[in-house]
């Protein structure tokens, strides 16, 4: 099959704060753009979301033509998907729900249209089980906010062609984003496995009154969260190492691995501890809105980005090392 890769029309399957990013992302890149949620209100809440990633996506540089004025919202699943070149679903993370939605997309999409699933973590060989051509059905993770983050991770299920993960991860890199292919179909991925143990670690920290929430969020931001956002682990770790790297480190700091410093079973979720993360990150919030913050957020992210893209072309970096 020889699956569309130049895409004009992007349909997007659910509109929450993962859709309407998908959405933005797609606007920016000079795209038509169809939606459709089910949710009451869906349609003005997809607008005014738009509306407040845009000044973000035009600091960042949007597509010749681009324009939010290029969204059409409708009424059905089938209206959505069926002229669509591309389909990105964001459903909430219920497999019996993207089952019945993907037996829905997939029967009225057209056939050489790939289907890609926003899921974090349900495997796709089980919710595009009752998919019409599952061979062109990927997922593609991404990473909030999806119209600034580059990241989306692409996976197959067992009756992907490997030819439509190929193609998926063509149109991604199209939309300005960086594909990170997973080799398994495994849980959670790679991304939010590693998030996860660390959200872990962090409500124990909680948990046992060693931080605040605002103190655990200080000690990423001001410490490994600068150097994670040009480097990542292994590379950092290499160079901790000093002229002997990884080698050295692991020599030396590999004992430490087994000393129980970390707990991976997460703690139970009692009510002191959800008021405890609750009531730290209201201070945190300091009055200011979550809209306010996304701004905030979205200017933080566009200029760290650019700043690393500087820094790369000043050492000679491809910008997609």
């Amino acid at each position: 099959m020889a699956w569309i890769v130049d895409v004009k029309k992007f349909a997007a399957i659910g509109a929450g704060v993962i859709g309407s990013g998908w959405v933005s992302r797609a606007l920016a890149n000079g795209l038509d753009v169809t939606a459709w949620d089910p949710a009451p209100g869906a349609e003005k809440q997809l607008r005014e979301n738009v509306a407040n990633a845009w000044p973000a996506l035009e600091r960042a540089g949007v597509k010749p033509g681009a324009s939010p004025e290029r969204l059409r919202f409708v009424a059905t699943v089938e209206e959505c998907v069926r002229d669509a070149d591309f389909i990105q679903e964001s459903a909430p993370e219920r497999e019996s729900l993207k089952l019945e939605l993907h037996a829905q997309i997939t029967g009225a999409a057209k056939p050489d249209a790939i289907v890609g699933s926003s899921t974090s973590g349900l495997l796709p060989s089980d919710f595009y089980a009752r998919a019409v051509h599952p061979e062109r059905c990927v997922v593609g993770h991404p990473f909030n906010p999806v119209y600034l983050l580059p990241l989306v991770e692409v996976l197959g299920g067992g009756r992907t062609a490997p030819d439509a993960i190929d193609a998926a991860c063509q149109v991604y890199t199209s939309l300005d984003m960086r594909p990170l292919r997973v080799r398994k179909e495994v849980p959670g991925f790679i991304a939010d496995r590693l998030l996860e143990a660390l959200w872990r670690e962090a409500l124990h920290l909680v948990n046992e009154g060693v931080a605040t929430t605002g103190e655990i969020d200080d000690a990423i931001r001001f410490g490994a969260g600068i150097r994670w956002s040009f480097m990542g682990t292994f590379l950092t770790y290499t160079l901790a190492g000093g002229d002997a790297g990884m080698r050295h480190f692991m020599q030396q700091f590999g004992p430490a691995l087994e000393l129980p410093w970390t707990k991976l079973v997460a703690p139970p979720l009692t009510d002191e501890l959800v008021d405890r993360v609750v009531d730290g990150t209201s201070q945190q919030l300091g009055g200011h809105s979550i809209k306010a913050l996304e701004r905030y957020r979205d200017d933080c992210i566009t200029s760290v980005l650019a700043a690393i893209g500087a820094a790369k072309a000043r050492h000679g970096l491809r910008a997609d090392e």
